[in-house]
């Protein structure tokens, strides 16, 4: 086997329990759920919401007195009477009822922004601070999709749908008392149509729920497959798999299409119920009313009154169909942000949540004393349906000092550090930082006493300098120039156009491996940590480069505690002592002369070391 091979990184949890292809299929909630979710988003703005019902509601009422203004001008055309006053006041009532309207309609446009983006705040604050394994059951384009498009939809159903009910319905009863109160005969007609066409409208309803429901998981799959392909985007170019990975997008973008006409279908036909009932309305009216007109039991102009009346009603019924197709959609787009506001978050504390840094340090932390690390017995699997990576790993780490971890692929390396950080919980035992069990230490207390190189060195899109001080945000000019003459990055600074100002690329794409290396391991030197975990932290170094990389890390040694991953002899034989584990143990601790003598799979690795040295 070869060097990589022998010494392996953990494959950890992404290799054991990679998420599924598709999106998880979200439960529907129940009604009393979703609406305690709406009010949720509502209640901070109901004032305002209220300030626009109002403006509606008197725009509606203009709009309610001109089919009486109708009636009486018809009546004084009759009379051969004045009808300039007649048509001042429908003129003034149009007009200020258009402005009542429109400066409604902007107070909830408004407001329905507003609660977009409380929302997005909302879910981003909590989907930042998600427990490691939620995340990695979890796509991220998904989590994405309801960041963006799925509080895009609880716009219209937080403000617009609420208000479009409540001024619709009390349109809707004042039209039909004013019908009543010109003809009981021909409101009874209106009626009957509409009722028939409103059952049919009702049946209607659960199939648009079901159809964006629909829509919107498939909007979601397809930010996931683009998440997936551009995360990876070399290798789909490199792997010719350009068309296979358009094909698979192409796939959702599809379903996504066809659950989309489906809701725009059901919804076409509630809509073209509403013109239907008054169109239909207005054929029997106009034959019962023009009947009723000859007999003489009513006036033309009650006729004409009662169908202004008649048409007035399609806007609030119209408002009524609209509110309840809203209400279907949004229910999905609910139920999708209320499982993920559901997922589980870290427990931070006061300092950090308010202002988003780190809480200042206290005690041991303060005085930046090198970390002691004991890990007691522990246990641990990343899912209940998963074997045990760890069973009843211990070993001790005295600070200062450097401490390597080596053993075949899969022995649990990686998951040490992932515990020591609590991206994740031990199923049984105990781990200790200073003597302290890290569980009752507070998060940003643990995390602020310890610098952390992942094995892949993630540099994020932004600027050099940004990158370096993403773990020390006040971090000094001077302070910044030290770490990265330690890190032999001040030639590469040198060399950028613009210095630290300099883009590094989507993922530092405008970097090489061995760059993005020496920057993530500047970012923790810059955090000045007490313990230093490094994961496989100059696998993609040229042999100059790790050569002064190996110096300094034996320098920081000398103040910090230091754990490292890694597969090279050359790094190992520097450690002060070294933990062999194998199938989740610890199976001997102690210098290289020592393992080499006593622990065969050790002298093995170690041999093999050699070779891979040798060729």
């Amino acid at each position: 086997m070869s060097g990589t091979e022998a010494v392996g990184v953990d494959a950890g949890p992404n290799a054991r329990s990679a998420p599924a292809a598709g999106t998880r299929e979200t439960p529907q909630l129940p009604a009393r759920e979703t609406w305690a979710a709406l009010y949720r988003h509502f209640r901070p703005h109901r004032a305002t919401v209220a300030l626009g019902a109002l403006l509606a509601l008197i725009g509606t009422a203009t709009g309610l007195a001109q089919p009486l203004a109708a009636k009486a001008l018809v009546d004084r055309l009759g009379d051969d009477g004045s009808i300039t006053g007649v048509l001042l006041l429908l003129t003034g009532l149009v007009v200020f009822g258009t402005a009542v309207q429109a400066v409604g309609s902007y107070l909830l446009e408004r407001t329905a922004e507003s609660v977009v983006l409380a929302a997005r705040r909302t879910l981003i604050g909590r989907l930042l601070r998600l427990r490691l394994p939620e995340v990695e059951r979890t796509q991220p384009g998904d989590l994405m999709s309801r960041v963006t498009s799925d509080t895009t939809l609880l716009r219209a159903v937080t403000t617009q749908s609420i208000v479009s009910a409540a001024t619709g319905s009390l349109a809707f009863l004042a039209t039909i008392t004013l019908m009543g109160l010109l003809d009981p005969v021909l409101l009874g007609v209106t009626l009957g149509v509409i009722v028939v066409i409103g059952a049919a409208v009702a049946l209607v309803m659960p199939r648009i729920s079901r159809a964006a429901k629909r829509s919107q998981e498939a909007v979601g799959h397809i930010s996931a497959v683009l998440e997936r392909a551009f995360g990876a985007f070399r290798t789909v170019k490199a792997s010719g798999a350009e068309d296979r990975e358009t094909a698979v997008v192409e796939t959702a973008a599809r379903d996504a299409w066809r659950h989309g006409v489906a809701a725009a279908k059901w919804q076409t036909v509630a809509g073209a119920s509403v013109g239907l009932a008054v169109q239909v309305s207005f054929l029997a009216v106009l034959g019962v009313g023009g009947a009723r007109v000859a007999s003489g039991a009513i006036s033309v102009s009650t006729l004409v009154a009662f169908l202004l009346f008649l048409f007035y009603l399609i806007d609030p019924v119209s408002s009524l169909v609209g509110a309840v197709t809203q209400y279907q959609v949004g229910t999905a787009a609910v139920a999708r942000i209320v499982e993920a506001e559901r997922l589980e978050t870290e427990t931070l504390d006061v300092a950090t949540r308010e202002t988003g840094t780190p809480a200042p340090e206290s005690g041991a932390s303060a005085s930046r004393k090198p970390a002691s690390v004991v890990f007691d017995d522990v246990t641990f699997r990343y899912r209940d349906d998963l074997p045990y990576v760890h069973r009843g790993v211990s070993f001790e780490v005295p600070g200062p000092g450097m401490t390597a971890f080596v053993g075949p692929s899969g022995a649990g390396k990686t998951t040490v550090f992932g515990l020591v950080e609590r991206f994740y919980e031990p199923a049984g035992g105990r781990i200790l930082l200073d003597g302290r069990d890290i569980r009752e230490l507070p998060l940003a207390e643990l995390r602020a006493s310890i610098g952390y190189v992942e094995q892949d060195s993630p540099v994020l899109a932004g600027t050099l300098r940004e990158n370096l001080v993403f773990a020390a945000p006040g971090a000094s000019d001077d302070e910044i120039h030290e770490v990265l003459v330690r890190a032999r990055l001040d030639g590469l600074v040198e060399r950028l156009p613009d210095g630290l100002d300099t883009l590094v690329g989507h993922r530092g794409s405008k970097l090489s491996g061995g760059e993005r290396q020496r920057v993530a391991i500047a970012r923790a030197l810059l955090r000045r940590p007490r313990l230093l975990l490094l994961d496989e932290a100059t696998s993609q170094l040229d042999a100059v480069n790790e050569l002064a990389l190996r110096d300094v890390v034996a320098e920081v040694a000398r103040e910090v505690t230091v754990l490292v991953v890694a597969h090279r002899l050359s790094t190992v034989t520097l450690a002060d002592r070294i933990v062999v584990m194998d199938a989740g143990r610890v199976r001997a601790v102690g210098t290289h002369e020592e393992l080499v003598a006593g622990d065969a799979l050790y002298g093995e690795l170690a041999a093999t070391q050699f070779l891979a040295a040798a060729r």
